[in-house]
């Protein structure tokens, strides 16, 4: 890492960073056309610490509409703040944004104005370690506020008075949390005092941003369940998720004991995460935090019914596992049943976290046992019959066999279904008749 010459400015940064060409080609474009301007924020941190990442972001003297004049495809990402996406050759959009000051704040929305110099912008910056920047032309590093000192003693810590930082942005307290535990960093004490005082006053941020918050930290953290932590001994969890705001270690360490997803494609991990979160929380309370934290209503309604789940059988479940007794086939045949087999990968996913993590123990003898209880239920997932649409039979045949249409009907269905679960071989449509004939003359004659 290079080193702070004491002005500022830190020679040789261009050993560790490297802008994509395409990137470099709109900061050396606004140079040309005679406004200064400087690679900020995540890009230059994450490229210090050695981290990929390609979200190249400009800070520039140029005016939004003078950004847009200079190029040809733009999107006005927030004009009013002074941001502008400019796409790149390769069609990858860029945010330039104007230097700038802040000049009123509520705590959610800042009231901005241009002409601000670059250290007037750095300063209103929110920590140091993402107040760094990189000179396009100079490939020097401007560093006025010591992030670099704060990456080799691996500390997020405030620019300038930290409860002030807090108070323009209360979303920085959560932020914070979310760097610390990421990178595996402690919090400077007098920006942690900062954030204690401000979580009272998270209310004032939208349920959207948290729950965006919450997805970063679920997505990009490694061990979320240290950054939870911090939101729990912060008071934050106690206002913007009251359910969440006792959770307890072995909750936090089964968040930590799952994958996360790095890809699209891994979506999954992240909910199975999400699920991991509110996993103690009674399902009602559980459906109405997801709801008020805005989240889409398919994954609401995905978590909510694994949560149901877990509440009906993960106590059986372990509870099983820890006599070291095998279960009968129809045993696990009704649990898969109940779960729901497109349900069952990430139920025991979860249920795999949460053994090892009550054990405290994370490797896989924490879990004897249900590697193998796992298997038998995915096999009996893809084959044996487990919902009513999977007999051999349907409503007209137990129509013909003298049973009414309505919820006589149903319930014979059901009857039926949970004749099978005791031995699939029974799921003929010959046996399932024949049942079905004792089932009408057990029923009461209207």
């Amino acid at each position: 890492m290079s080193k702070d010459n004491g002005s500022g400015v830190a020679a040789g940064g261009d050993a560790l960073l490297q802008p994509p060409a395409t990137v470099l080609d709109i900061a050396q474009t606004l140079i040309r056309a005679g406004h200064e301007s400087w690679f900020v924020g995540g890009a230059v941190r994450d490229a210090l610490l050695g981290h990929a990442n390609l979200d190249w972001d400009i800070a520039t003297a140029a005016t939004p509409q003078q950004v847009q004049k200079l190029f040809r495809r733009t999107v006005p990402v927030g004009i009013d703040f002074g941001t502008v996406g400019v796409l790149d050759k390769e069609g990858v959009m860029h945010e330039v944004t104007t230097f700038r000051r802040d000049v009123q704040s509520d705590g959610r929305h800042a009231v901005v104005e241009f002409g601000a110099s670059f250290d007037e912008d750095l300063a209103r910056r929110d920590f140091t370690i993402n107040a760094i920047a990189y000179g396009p032309d100079s490939r020097e590093l401007y560093d006025p506020f010591h992030g670099q000192r704060d990456l080799r003693a691996k500390l997020v810590r405030a620019v300038g008075v930290a409860a002030d930082r807090m108070r323009e942005d209360r979303l920085r307290a959560l932020r914070a949390m979310r760097f610390a535990a990421r990178f595996g960093f402690a919090i400077e004490s007098e920006t942690w005092a900062a954030i204690r005082e401000s979580a009272p006053h998270l209310g004032r941020l939208s349920m959207e941003r948290v729950q965006q918050e919450i997805e970063k930290t679920l997505s990009q953290v490694e061990r979320p369940g240290d950054a939870f932590r911090l939101w729990r001994d912060s008071g934050a969890f106690a206002v913007v998720a009251p359910p969440l705001a006792a959770m307890s270690d072995v909750a936090l360490a089964t968040i930590d004991l799952l994958p996360r997803g790095t890809n699209a494609e891994e979506q999954h991990r992240t909910v199975n995460r999400l699920l991991a979160l509110v996993l103690d929380v009674k399902l009602a309370v559980a459906r109405d935090l997801l709801r008020e934290l805005r989240f889409s209503n398919e994954r609401v309604r995905w978590v909510s019914e694994l949560v149901e789940r877990w509440h009906a059988l993960g106590a059986p479940i372990r509870d099983a596992l820890a006599s070291g007794a095998a279960s009968s086939d129809a045993i696990v045949r009704r649990w898969v049943a109940a779960i729901g087999r497109t349900r069952i990968d990430a139920f025991f996913t979860v249920l795999d976290a949460r053994v090892r993590a009550e054990s405290g123990r994370a490797g896989p003898g924490a879990t004897e046992g249900l590697g193998s209880l796992w298997e038998r239920a995915a096999a009996i997932a893809l084959r044996d019959p487990l919902e009513t649409g999977d007999l051999a039979i349907d409503g007209g045949d137990l129509m013909n066999a003298g049973i009414k249409a309505g919820p006589q009907l149903g319930a014979a269905l059901r009857a039926l279904l949970d004749w099978v679960l005791d031995d699939p071989a029974r799921n003929t449509h010959d046996q399932l008749l024949v049942r079905a004939r004792e089932i009408a003359g057990e029923q009461p004659h209207s």
